[in-house]
């Protein structure tokens, strides 16, 4: 008999905030903050905060900046050596984007390492509570 894998997120992880900066020739830039919801049915869905701004220009840019993030996310959540099945809802709050420096590349970049940065979360509290 097989067991299943834990579901992720077990509980709620708010306020994952991650900056992705790199400065070179070719300079990234993509500061997030995003909420990590138990959900109903299994995979990603992904959201915006209702009432979000972001000061960037070009604007109509920023749609695909966070679809790229999104994408980043369900793809750090879907390799299996983590073991887990997602089953959350993740919900985009902050957003910071610079002129310079933000391509769909970095909210890629940036998404996967809030996917990261939620699982070390759980990680974390659950060696916590097994020390217990």
């Amino acid at each position: 008999m097989s067991s299943r894998p834990p579901r992720f997120p077990p509980y709620p992880i708010r306020g994952v905030r991650v900056l992705h900066q790199k400065q070179n020739c070719a300079p990234q830039f993509a500061l997030i903050v995003v909420d990590f919801e138990p959900a109903e049915a299994e995979g990603v869905a992904f959201e915006v905060a209702e009432g979000l701004t972001v000061e960037y220009e070009p604007a109509d840019e920023l749609p695909h900046f966070f679809a790229a993030a999104a994408a980043g996310i369900e793809e750090h959540l879907s390799l299996p050596e983590h073991g887990v099945v997602a089953a959350a809802r993740v919900v985009l709050r902050q957003v910071r984007a610079d002129t310079f420096g933000s391509s769909r590349l970095a909210f890629r970049i940036a998404g996967y390492l809030a996917a990261r940065a939620a699982l070390e979360r759980t990680a974390r509290a659950e060696s916590s509570e097994a020390q217990l």
